[in-house]
């Protein structure tokens, strides 16, 4: 059967509406609360959020292999890859000129709603931090938010970090003190499906 051109024409409207109302149910579930006994998280209105920031399954042509994390820094995308051309897109906010990591790390540890310790650096840069040296329990006023994943090079740490944020309007922007910042609900999906050992690569300007 043989579908004319008028009605291919005709047909195009309802097809992208399809697939707009599909990822509109899909951003209202990716943001949705998630309950937890000590720290829930509150929805988040997907209209607050840029459309080409939210989680999606996106094509995604790399040479990279499934199971990477590619964190394109210009972009403000981080990408986990699917394999067959497919991958997860994350917004993400990222760390100002000069305080970012470039190249290849990997995952060396894993935490779920993470303590945090400012570096001396940090204190050095901003001395407000010094009443945070004895470090920040983890929870939902923890600067690294719900989840932090420790990148390591062989077997230092260089002190970045993927992790939450509890300022979700700072994701898109060059803000935070070199580490890759991402929405909580976007953190927790990137811990669920990523190993300790997983291979990072982030791209610089």
């Amino acid at each position: 059967m043989s579908i004319s051109r008028r009605g291919f024409v005709i047909g195009l409207p309802l097809f992208f509406a399809a697939c707009s109302a599909t990822e509109y149910r899909s951003d209202y579930q990716n943001y949705a609360a998630v309950p937890h006994p000590r720290f829930p998280l509150a929805a988040l209105s997907p209209e607050k959020i840029k459309p080409e920031l939210r989680r999606r399954e996106v094509a995604y042509e790399t040479k990279h292999p499934a199971g990477t994390i590619v964190v394109d820094t210009p972009a403000r995308r981080l990408y986990y890859v699917l394999g067959d051309g497919r991958a997860m897109r994350y917004g993400i906010g990222v760390g100002r000129e000069g305080l970012a990591l470039r190249g290849h790390a990997r995952v060396g540890r894993k935490a779920e709603w993470p303590s945090w310790t400012p570096t001396q650096n940090m204190i050095n840069r901003d001395p407000r931090n010094r009443q945070y040296a004895g470090g920040v329990p983890g929870g939902l006023t923890n600067p690294l938010g719900a989840r932090a994943l420790y990148l390591y090079r062989g077997s230092a740490d260089t002190m970045f970090r993927i992790h939450g944020t509890n300022q979700p309007q700072t994701i898109g922007l060059a803000v935070s003190s070199g580490c890759v910042r991402m929405m909580n609900h976007d953190v927790v999906d990137l811990y669920e499906r990523v190993p300790v050992g997983a291979n990072v690569v982030v791209i610089q300007a």
